[in-house]
């Protein structure tokens, strides 16, 4: 994810009605916010009043997150899963497909294990990833226009191109280029992986994980996801 344009390409949508009303739903208090990123949702935990810690690698999301309105109450951190707390939290979330970051089996079955072991007995581990048998990916590869945006720091009109490598062994891969529309000036490029799993292969994981309660909702409503879905949200209960 790019920072100084992730906000103004990824506006509020039916995911994030659904990750606050899934939490609505629950008695949790604690939260831990994992792969926050630039705190896009992470404040409107905050301000519904969980006590909010909020972790993510890339600092300069973090900085980003830090300067939003009332985000000051929120324990913002540098880090990854290694950094929860033990036995602290009501519910770990992941929202934003993060969970398709983990690109081999052992990152992935880490972060499992370090959201168990963080979760209160109890508590809830909630997090998307998109149905590998919906091959959004198809859809992706057909756009070929820029996004826009602006700079956060000049005003000055951006646009941000998307190129493909294509899916390898699960793996998607792209490359998000930043550039200045009236110059072409690059601001900044990065090279983006996700790791597109079924849901047989994470609800294996998950069991080896420890969890043993696991439900899977389909795209955004309160239903169980199929192999139809284009989504699937987990609600894993430790």
């Amino acid at each position: 994810m790019i920072p100084i344009v992730y906000d103004q390409l990824n506006r509020w949508g039916k995911d994030d009605d659904f990750f606050l009303a899934l939490l609505q739903k629950l008695n949790t208090k604690q939260l831990a916010d994992l792969g926050c990123g630039t705190g896009r949702l992470t404040v409107h935990f905050a301000k519904l009043g969980y006590e909010v810690t909020a972790i993510d690698p890339n600092k300069e999301a973090i900085e980003t997150a830090k300067s939003k309105e009332d985000a000051g109450h929120i324990n913002w951190m540098v880090g990854d899963s290694a950094a929860l707390e033990i036995n602290a939290y009501d519910a770990v979330i992941m929202t934003a497909n993060v969970a398709q970051v983990f690109l081999t089996e052992e990152s992935w079955q880490q972060v499992l294990v370090d959201a168990y072991r963080a979760l209160k007995d109890g508590g809830h581990f909630i997090f998307d990833t998109r149905n590998p048998l919906a091959k959004a990916w198809i859809a992706w590869m057909q756009d070929d226009t820029p996004d826009a945006a602006v700079h956060p720091d000049n005003g000055d009109p951006l646009e941000i191109w998307t190129t493909y490598d294509g899916l390898e062994d699960n793996i998607f891969t792209f490359y998000e280029t930043v550039k200045y529309a009236q110059t072409d000036e690059v601001v900044v490029r990065e090279k983006i992986q996700l790791k597109f799993r079924t849901m047989e292969v994470i609800r294996e994981s998950l069991k080896e994980a420890g969890f043993s309660e696991v439900r899977a909702y389909g795209d955004w409503e309160f239903h169980e996801a199929t192999t139809q879905s284009k989504s699937f949200i987990f609600e894993c209960v430790k």
